[in-house]
């Protein structure tokens, strides 16, 4: 290996997770931090998490309903400026 290229490896890194689990390991940077681990991720402990989806879907339909009379609006707007060139070139 070729001298100061590499960077340094710490053999007793700590690993903190966002539930609070910890152990050490090797790695190029002294303090890991995760959002998963085996402790708390739901494949290891046969849990579900209970997703509030439907605040997600009202949250949607808000936004793509507000996005819709806007596009309305923009539409017939331009279908007026099309009627005004349209009424202009014909004088």
């Amino acid at each position: 290996m070729k001298p100061e290229i590499h960077p340094r490896y710490y053999n007793d890194a700590k690993v903190v997770c966002s539930c609070g689990n910890t152990w050490t390991t090797g790695s190029t940077q002294p303090e890991l931090r995760v959002e998963l681990c085996s402790t708390c991720h739901p494949f290891f402990t046969g849990q579900q998490r209970i997703v509030d989806s439907a605040g997600q879907v009202e949250r949607f339909h808000r936004r793509f309903g507000l996005a819709g009379e806007a596009a309305g609006e923009e539409d017939g707007e331009a279908a007026e400026v099309e009627a005004n060139e349209a009424t202009a070139s014909a004088s």
